[in-house]
């Protein structure tokens, strides 16, 4: 039993809330093993269709923990990259998950908190929802949440942003691509979370995991191996059942048999 995640399932939706509201939901160890765990295990649930994740109390996620930080400190380099490792591991299982991932953000977003929102799919955040790369002003660096950031908002907001470790709100993070949509309430989030669920629902699920796999792919390589892998994924999921379902149904007029 998760010690400090909490995972639900309701009408095809899985929702995972960070449970730490004391600590502000930072990362240990644990909570880092957990979430890895629960990702893995939701993106082999058939049953799931859609993934929230959010935090409890006053805050999404405030990077990690005190006392985490304080055993690091007397790490050797060795265990410092294994450490380091298993955070990596936690936003790849995000990134990586078959099923989409919404973020839902209020309150403070910090240092790999805000590797945690990148790493989702959508995210949608209040307007005093608050984000900051913090890492330089503790001499240290955003290193393993970087890649996943960059991805998101982009190499020049991300040179302004961890340099500077400077504070920014919802409407700048929607600004540079952080977070989809930024609203007013917290009843405006939950409303605009639940249409994205019954969007994405809608969708043909073994399409979204190939859609998902494929923006990942080719973001690192060239034109012509890009060209090599969208012809192979589109000619594969032309021919796939759902495909090929997918297709029939829209020739046909009618419903595709995952909405029946």
């Amino acid at each position: 039993m998760p010690e400090f995640l909490q995972t639900s399932i309701s009408k095809r939706v899985a929702s995972v809330t960070l449970r730490r509201p004391e600590l502000r939901n930072a990362f240990n160890e644990a909570l880092i093993a957990e979430i890895t765990t629960a990702f893995t295990e939701l993106g082999a649930d058939d049953e799931v269709r859609v993934i929230v994740l959010s935090g409890e109390g006053s805050a999404f996620c405030a990077g990690a923990d005190v006392n985490w930080m304080k055993r690091v400190v007397d790490y050797s380099i060795e265990e410092n990259i294994e450490d380091a490792a298993t955070l990596a591991d936690m936003l790849a299982a995000v990134r990586d998950c078959p099923k989409p991932v919404i973020a839902r953000i209020h309150g403070p977003a910090i240092g790999g908190g805000v590797g945690l929102v990148a790493a989702c799919d959508i995210a949608v955040a209040v307007h005093d929802a608050i984000f900051c790369l913090s890492e330089v002003k503790l001499g240290i660096l955003p290193a393993v949440i970087s890649p996943f950031v960059i991805n998101k908002i982009g190499p020049g907001a991300m040179r302004r942003y961890a340099l500077t470790a400077e504070r920014f709100d919802a409407l700048e993070a929607k600004r540079i691509g952080l977070v989809n949509e930024a609203v007013e309430t917290v009843e405006e989030m939950d409303a605009g979370i639940k249409n994205l669920c019954k969007l994405l629902k809608q969708t043909g699920s073994e399409a979204v995991a190939a859609c998902k796999k494929l923006l990942h792919d080719i973001q690192c390589v060239n034109c012509d191996e890009a060209r090599t892998i969208t012809t192979k994924s589109i000619a594969g999921a032309r021919v796939s059942a759902e495909g090929q379902e997918g297709l029939k149904a829209f020739l046909e007029k009618r419903p595709p048999n995952w909405l029946r």
